[in-house]
């Protein structure tokens, strides 16, 4: 602990200090990349940030919020995968189309994950997140809604071909994909994506 960090109140709460919370995704973020999600914990993050574990909590509450709050990220997973579930079986894809790029279209939105998108590529860190964001929240909710085989497999084809989608209209601009309407990627990509989703059996 440095020395400029203030001693911990028995309530786990350090007043005066609004940049708390700042350091603890300051903290978050650094154990997120070097550790991993499943090695840091609130109690490591909360000892790197200075602060007491209780006041992690009281801040972000469990692991995976506090994960989702360092990634910046713009949306509820939860949300995203409830909207792809609710659709008909043989609409998932289309449906996965719509609802990721719904978010995208959201300038609030695009701005931190673009943010983010842009740092993966020249940041290990900030790659390190990105691809633990897609495997440990978007794939363990994608993954279940896949029939058949190598389900997992075929939830990371779907969330990677996005992914691309997103970097192509979003980060380099390509055209005519850059300007094309949401519905027209929706009946472009959504055929591709349903194939993942259907039993190949």
């Amino acid at each position: 602990m440095t020395a400029t960090r203030k001693r911990v109140t028995k309530a786990g709460r350090r007043p005066g200090r609004p940049d708390t919370k700042s350091e603890i995704l300051d903290a978050a973020r650094e154990q997120f990349a070097e550790l991993g999600y499943d090695r840091a914990s609130i109690r490591s993050i909360a000892a790197a940030a200075g602060v007491d574990a209780a006041l992690v909590h009281h801040y972000f509450g469990t692991k995976e919020k506090l994960f989702l709050a360092a990634v910046a990220v713009p949306f509820d997973p939860l949300s995203v995968t409830r909207e792809i579930a609710a659709a008909p079986a043989d609409a998932r894809g289309r449906q996965m189309v719509r609802t990721f790029l719904s978010v995208w279209e959201n300038p609030v939105a695009r701005t931190p994950a673009l943010a983010l998108m842009r740092s993966a590529l020249g940041h290990e860190s900030a790659a390190t997140l990105l691809r633990q964001f897609a495997t440990r929240v978007m794939l363990s909710r994608v993954a279940p809604l896949i029939e058949g085989p190598d389900a997992e497999l075929r939830a990371e084809a779907a969330i990677s071909h996005m992914l691309g989608i997103a970097f192509a209209r979003y980060v380099i601009k390509i055209e005519p994909l850059a300007t094309a309407s949401v519905d027209d990627l929706v009946e472009l990509v959504g055929p591709t994506l349903q194939r993942y989703f259907d039993n190949p059996e």
